[in-house]
């Protein structure tokens, strides 16, 4: 029996079972050959794994049998009781227990190069807003019984109207009468539910209590001095997670002053620019930060025209500081992006696009096949890329243009894609080695911080048992190589990488990974 070139393992199927009908005795002959053809399936799709195409040198591989030590009694400990398994869990309620997993712990000393996803209000964790923020002079807090409405910065006493349906107080005062102001504060900035009966369902309501954190935030943080700190803290918590450059998408809102003065958007980025400016000399390790700009996709024409007037702006200015174009906000209600194709076009010649697409768990519908324009109109990158699986010849194309996909884990389960990281569908797209890089999106609203908790998930949840220290080197290289830094500034990148990451195998191959 002659069998066609890529059919070997269905013609040897065929054979053993035909050779096992004739006889009820298995002989060592077939059990080798079985074995042979197993591990041959098996060495193929190993040889396929995201990483794979990496060499590790001697001191890489005792870092990495380390690593996989712990790795290996995660999963173990995971297979004998699921629910200590972390990444099958909702991060909110697991998220202490993994600081003290050893590989989180390994993952958190990793240099990890670039963040390329990250929505800048959102990203600084919760606690500086908490204890560092709402602690400043002049902050005023709008409320009722048992809510606190929103808070802002004033020179004096803002007089109350109808539409706040509230009442304005200065917040020292406030808390000196209510201990539980700060409780109150607190629950308003996150995701965590502490009642049962008010936790998001769905999408739908997730996405909704997620939006309401922005605008109970925006407030708070665009008060310029609130900001400048604001922004600096997030450096500083991006580079003590060994993250050496960021790409931040943000809309360049106006920041206020005391006296009701308001920045426009040409004098925000102004200020941005400084604070990045007075961390790099802070830290001159740290390679920056480019700036991509993000509006809402739930809008009209002549709105999206608005927006792509400020972006024009913008560039002008500051050409190689605002790098790229996206539309951000829920895609099942937004408006997909063949509703501004014109627009897009024409932008498209002037600029990088960095689209949010596909992040929904639809199928066949104008809101996954937002993923289809994405590619057609040449994104760099896609944020989510969710529901990219369900679109194989999309996917062939992506793998073509070399177009990188942010996996976003964390996120996915907050706005309710998925509850178990082993079921999330860029399981499949490790498998092919596709350009992938990891990120955070927002972390602040979930109580997670900088980008370890990302990888975290990432390497133990999603990928391959088998995936090694390999597959988080790749994703350092590919967020340097699908970043939007110019060729000088990524050899920097890489070079900066290069001796941070000689430093970090050496500890963890001598026994210093828990320091």
């Amino acid at each position: 029996m002659s069998c066609p070139s890529g059919t070997a393992l269905l013609c040897f199927l065929v054979l053993f079972v035909t050779k096992s009908t004739d006889s009820n005795e298995v002989s060592s002959q077939d059990l080798s050959s079985y074995f042979a053809q197993r591990n041959s399936i098996l060495d193929e799709e190993r040889s396929m794994y995201f990483g794979s195409k990496i060499l590790l040198d001697e001191t890489e591989r005792r870092a990495n049998e380390v690593l996989m030590r712990y790795k290996r009694q995660e999963l173990r400990a995971g297979t004998q009781d699921p629910r200590s398994f972390l990444p099958s869990r909702n991060f909110l309620a697991v998220s202490g227990l993994i600081e003290q997993s050893r590989v989180y712990q390994v993952i958190r000393r990793m240099p990890k190069a670039g963040l390329l996803h990250a929505h800048l209000s959102a990203s600084a964790s919760r606690p500086f807003i908490l204890h560092n923020i709402t602690r400043r002079p002049n902050l005023y807090a709008c409320h009722g019984p048992s809510t606190i409405v929103r808070m802002r910065f004033f020179a004096k006493l803002p007089e109350s109207t109808g539409e706040d349906r509230c009442r304005w107080e200065l917040l020292d005062a406030l808390r000196r009468k209510d201990p539980t102001i700060d409780r109150r504060i607190a629950e308003a900035l996150t995701m965590f539910e502490p009642d049962p009966r008010k936790t998001p369902r769905g999408a739908r309501d997730a996405w909704k209590r997620f939006e309401g954190i922005f605008d109970f935030v925006k407030p708070l943080v665009t008060y310029r001095p609130a900001y400048e700190d604001f922004l600096y803290h997030l450096l500083e918590e991006l580079y003590e997670d060994n993250v050496q450059f960021v790409e931040i998408r943000t809309s360049f809102s106006s920041l206020y002053e005391l006296n009701g003065h308001e920045h426009d958007h040409l004098q925000v980025i102004g200020i941005y620019n400084r604070v990045v400016d007075r961390f790099k000399r802070d830290h001159p390790d740290f390679v920056g930060v480019k700036w991509i700009y993000s509006r809402r996709r739930k809008v009209e024409l002549s709105a999206f025209q608005g927006y792509t007037r400020v972006f024009r702006s913008l560039r002008r200015a500051y050409p190689n500081h605002v790098v790229g174009f996206d539309l951000i906000g829920q895609e099942d209600i937004g408006r997909p992006l063949k509703d501004f194709l014109s627009e897009l076009l024409a932008l498209g010649t002037e600029t990088q696009f960095f689209f949010h697409a596909g992040e929904t768990n639809w199928n066949g519908l104008a809101i996954d096949e937002n993923l289809v324009d994405a590619a057609l109109l040449n994104t760099k990158r896609i944020g989510h890329g969710y529901a990219l699986m369900k679109h194989p010849a999309l996917m062939e194309l992506i793998e073509m243009k070399r177009i990188a996909i942010e996996i976003l884990p964390i996120s996915n389960q907050m706005l309710k894609l998925v509850k178990d990281m082993r079921n999330h569908p860029a399981c499949y797209l490790f498998t092919r080695d596709l350009p992938l890089v990891v990120s955070s999106d927002d972390p602040g609203f979930w109580g997670a911080r900088a980008l370890s908790f990302d990888f975290y998930e990432t390497f133990v949840g999603i990928m391959s048992g088998r995936a090694d220290l390999r597959a988080l080197k790749q994703l350092a290289l590919n967020s340097i190589e699908y970043s939007s830094f110019n060729d000088s500034e990524k050899l920097v990148a890489l070079d900066i990488w290069s001796r941070r990451w000689r430093r970090f195998v050496l500890e963890i191959a001598s026994g210093q990974d828990h320091q």
